[in-house]
């Protein structure tokens, strides 16, 4: 197994600079055939160039990868693109070694700038938060909105429903008395006239007075108490 620290700081795809510590873990390739004759005399300072081979494909790989995933969620992925690159490369050496495993161990932003690096990423963990607010919000808004809004037009389309068919209504009655005016001219006077006066009088109080009852006190006859009094002889 081998560690590296030195030459650290590396450049990610999306230019940012990381500083990275990784292990490598190595041994001799005994499942191929003439891995150790390979290993002792094909390669002059086996570790060394190991630890070389192991910087490089760090920095390939790192350079082709934005910052976020270094530094996040995204090492495994980076880990196993590094160990497939210098795995390759030692073959193509004839090395007579077998990569077992690359552990990235710290990959952060310089510690120069760590400090606003950290503030950035608070500043876009806040703005996906408040992103997240307001789309719970407008999707709890707007259905009540079109809900709302559909009330409104139920309600609407119910009242002209109503005002038509009383329109109508209104309509076939004055058709209806109509043709029974022509019919008899004098009986759907009168008969209108009749209605008409007692939808007037209904809920007055009426006084019937006798103009051929002569001089004197004039007579007259107290409908509100004759209903009274019907009334109370009813109860």
């Amino acid at each position: 197994a081998s560690r590296y620290s030195d030459e650290s700081l590396m450049l990610t795809g999306d230019e940012n600079i990381v500083d990275i510590a990784f292990t490598v873990v190595w041994r001799i390739n005994f499942e191929e055939p003439g891995a150790v004759t390979n290993y002792l005399f094909n390669v002059r300072d086996q570790a060394e160039n190991v630890r070389a081979v192991s910087e490089s494909a760090m920095r390939e790989v790192v350079g082709r990868t934005p910052i976020r995933p270094i530094i996040t969620d995204g090492r495994d992925e980076v880990q196993l693109q590094v160990q497939q690159v210098l795995q390759q490369t030692l073959d193509s050496y004839g090395a007579g070694i077998r990569v077992l495993r690359v552990q990235i161990e710290r990959g952060d932003p310089p510690s120069q700038v760590i400090d606003a690096f950290r503030d950035v990423q608070a500043a876009e963990a806040d703005r996906e938060r408040f992103r997240n607010e307001a789309e719970a919000y407008a999707n709890t808004i707007i259905p009540e909105a079109r809900g709302k809004a559909n009330q409104i037009l139920q309600e609407a389309e119910a009242y002209k429903e109503q005002v038509v068919a009383k329109a109508q209504g209104e309509a076939d009655r004055f058709s209806s008395v109509y043709q029974q005016y022509k019919l008899a001219k004098n009986v759907t006077r009168q008969r209108i006239y009749l209605e008409t006066l007692e939808e007037v009088l209904q809920n007055m109080e009426k006084v019937l007075i006798d103009d051929n009852a002569g001089s004197g006190v004039v007579p007259y006859l107290p409908l509100p108490e004759v209903a009274k009094r019907r009334q109370g002889d009813d109860q």
